[in-house]
């Protein structure tokens, strides 16, 4: 009955809706592009394991063009130029880390923040989509949790080693995603999204990951307040 009422009560077809899905929309197809490149670089740096990272990256292409189609039903050009500029600092973020080798900044940023950050999205988008979106992002969300648990059991066999360069890199990329989350405040509430239920849906998933990797409750608080002044 919710989904009725949400959907009921949005007009798909406004020139306010067109507007702001055209920069959530180029969000979503920037970010899966980025994740497709992403693992292509995850795959270079770690070869044992780059049929499954390539299969990750193939996936990822495919959700791009899914949601390009998503703006095509809708009859919306996305703002690709929003969306490049709304990803650079996260994305130069992970280019800089691959070029200095740091796998696990690099596992961090697209397997945690990345693919939480797109399930925390998709999850609180899906009652107030049209259709022909909505089934096509249940679709996606159920793949991204294969994304992020691959990062996760890396990142817990290899959690000792790696516990100080996760804490290191979630300082420095965790509070990006809130400001992030501030540029599109206002277009993901004419989509029916509410920023704090994204922020609490993006903190639970992930916590979650944090905490199976191997983090204890105080140091997932302590990692989880970064940023949080800004929210």
């Amino acid at each position: 009955m919710q989904q009725i009422a949400a959907n009921d009560a949005i007009d798909y077809q406004s020139e306010t809706y067109k507007d702001a899905y055209s920069r959530i929309n180029a969000i979503v197809i920037e970010g899966e592009q980025e994740a497709h490149e992403n693992y292509i670089s995850l795959a270079e740096m770690l070869p044992d394991d780059k049929d499954e990272l390539s299969r990750l990256s193939k996936m990822e292409s495919r959700h791009k063009k899914g949601f390009e189609a998503c703006g095509r039903n809708l009859k919306v050009t996305p703002d690709m130029e929003f969306a490049r500029e709304f990803f650079s600092s996260l994305h130069g973020n992970f280019q800089q880390a691959a070029a200095e080798g740091k796998l696990v900044t690099c596992l961090l940023i697209q397997s945690l923040i990345i693919e939480c950050f797109a399930i925390a999205a998709y999850n609180i988008y899906i009652p107030f989509a049209d259709d022909f979106a909505r089934k096509i992002t249940e679709g996606v969300v159920k793949e991204e949790y294969s994304h992020l648990n691959f990062g996760e059991a890396w990142l817990k066999a290899h959690f000792e080693e790696a516990k100080a360069e996760l804490e290191e890199a979630n300082r420095q990329n965790l509070p990006l995603v809130w400001k992030m989350l501030n540029k599109v405040e206002a277009d993901a509430r004419v989509l029916g999204m509410d920023k704090d239920a994204l922020v609490e849906d993006f903190m639970i998933q992930y916590g979650e990951a944090l905490s199976n990797i191997g983090f204890n409750s105080r140091e997932l608080m302590r990692m989880s307040a970064h940023g949080l002044a800004s929210v």
